[in-house]
């Protein structure tokens, strides 16, 4: 059996469509079998709602009196690109804020705007005979522009690899806070609901799909960025009218000690054209897998250690190498089910009709990493390979004299394996006797929370944790724990003299 989108549409119009969601869609499948299921069904409805960073909105301001030529704009202190035209402007999701406002950023911004509140607005100019003005402040809302539009260069991700750290200290990422020793797993996505995972073959999702966007009606004007089809990784480049859209389903986020996001809701209709299509739509989370990916390891390349299923991952424990390990999402699975149900009730109203693509996204590519001619060094390239360090056992005297000896301001120390265990520093040893302390050992007074670093891991890397924790040396271990080597700030200061 096979129907087209003008048949599907004149039963939407009739009011007599057959819609359901993704989530609902497998079972009536297993009831009905294929081919019942495709005379039955005419629309399966998908959606997801999470952080979408690489989003925004072109803005027009309209012309003030005298004129200006925007060079640098600020809303709410936030910055938007001003390189277009003397009064257009895109607001980035992601721009900080400048100033004491860490919290706030664009996709705060954009909320704003689509909740009807005052925004201020600064603009600085060099000043031209035909735009005279150098400076404006005041305020607006999102009625006072002529356009405001939502352009997001990549949403919707087919699925997207889940995250865990093998490291000993938090990192805090884009995926959320991951803690050491794989103590979690972060995921985003909402599978059996995801859009492209409901059509992976992009039959009927390309340029010009009408989309439930934000709460409006938005189309698809291309493959996102990293646009990655034969690895199953599709994205979306999406439009929508900002000025229709609301605040239930666009928000904007502070990810802990990251930075600023917007979250976005996005649906699209998938209509059940032939049994291919009914069978793509009763996907299960079990049939959709991912990467587990190791972000302890800070390369573009990190570490995939197994595959991983949207079942397991929506379990909230996850077996790793026989260790249970917790599992927390980014995204909203409610807020991705609310926009399929909001999208199935619009298209049963008879207010959202379904549109086929002018032009299909692609199905063959993959991503390639960025060009760099100077490749950044390493810090095995520039640590100290010739490390002196002592035993936990041995006497504080003993540790005083190895630096002493060796012109050393720190010293590693490790177990009998040959573990690294902690570290001691001049100053330990000074605060030690000036206190007229009783302890004896090095293991008595050295500091056990080490700070280290991995021979892979970038020189910058490396730099930025020396100045988080204010120390001027720490040891580089290999897996194992065992030293391979020193790095210092005098070692850094090299590569900034070369």
């Amino acid at each position: 059996m096979k129907k087209s989108i003008e048949e599907i549409n004149q039963k939407i119009s009739e009011g007599c469509a057959r819609v359901v969601t993704a989530e609902e869609m497998p079972n009536i499948v297993k009831e009905l079998g294929l081919e019942d299921a495709t005379k039955e069904i005419d629309v399966v409805t998908t959606g997801t709602f999470g952080a979408m960073c690489s989003s925004g909105a072109f803005l027009n301001f309209g012309h003030s009196d005298p004129p200006i030529k925007m060079q640098r704009i600020f809303l709410n202190d936030v910055e938007a690109f001003a390189g277009i035209a003397a009064v257009d402007a895109y607001i980035g999701a992601t721009q900080q804020a400048r100033g004491p406002k860490l919290e706030y950023g664009g996709g705060h911004v954009i909320e704003d705007l689509v909740g009807g509140k005052e925004i201020e607005l600064k603009a600085e100019s060099y000043g031209t005979d035909c735009y005279p003005l150098k400076s404006l402040e005041t305020e607006i809302t999102i009625d006072d522009l002529n356009q405001a539009t939502m352009i997001n260069p990549r949403n919707g991700y087919q699925k997207y690899n889940a995250a865990t750290n093998s490291s000993d200290r938090i990192y805090y990422t884009y995926m959320g806070p991951l803690f050491p020793n794989f103590e979690n797993i972060s995921y985003s996505g909402s599978g059996i609901l995801s859009p492209l995972s409901n059509d992976p073959e992009y039959r009927t999702i390309g340029i010009g799909t009408r989309i439930f966007l934000g709460g409006a009606k938005g189309y698809v004007i291309g493959e996102g960025t990293q646009h990655d089809p034969e690895n199953g990784f599709g994205t979306l480049m999406v439009r929508g009218d900002l000025k229709e859209m609301n605040t239930n389903f666009i928000r904007g986020a502070k990810i802990y000690k990251y930075g600023i996001s917007l979250y976005v809701g996005l649906g699209i209709p998938i209509p059940i054209l032939d049994e291919n299509m009914t069978k793509a739509t009763a996907i299960e989370d079990k049939d959709i897998v991912t990467n587990l990916v190791d972000y302890g390891i800070q390369r573009r390349d990190r570490p995939k250690l197994r595959k991983i299923s949207y079942e397991e991952l929506k379990s909230g424990c996850v077996d790793l190498d026989g260790k249970e390990v917790k599992t927390f999402p980014m995204s909203s699975y409610f807020k991705a089910k609310e926009v399929a149900e909001k999208l199935k009730e619009d298209i049963i109203q008879g207010s959202f009709k379904l549109s086929l693509p002018v032009e299909p996204l692609p199905r063959y590519g993959e991503v390639k990493p960025m060009y760099q001619k100077k490749v950044n060094p390493m810090v095995k390239d520039l640590m100290s390979k010739k490390v002196v360090f002592v035993r936990e056992d041995i006497q504080i005297e003993e540790a005083a004299k190895v630096l002493i000896k060796n012109g050393i301001d720190h010293l590693p120390v490790v177990s009998e394996s040959g573990r690294l265990v902690g570290i001691i520093t001049s100053w330990d040893i000074a605060k030690s006797v000036a206190k007229g302390s009783s302890h004896k050992k090095v293991s008595d007074i050295m500091s056990k929370n080490v700070v280290c670093i991995g021979p892979d891991d970038l020189v910058d890397v490396a730099a930025r944790r020396l100045e988080q924790y204010n120390i001027s040396a720490m040891p580089v271990v290999n897996p194992n724990k065992e030293i391979v080597g020193m790095i210092s700030s005098s070692d850094l200061s090299k590569l900034v003299r070369s």
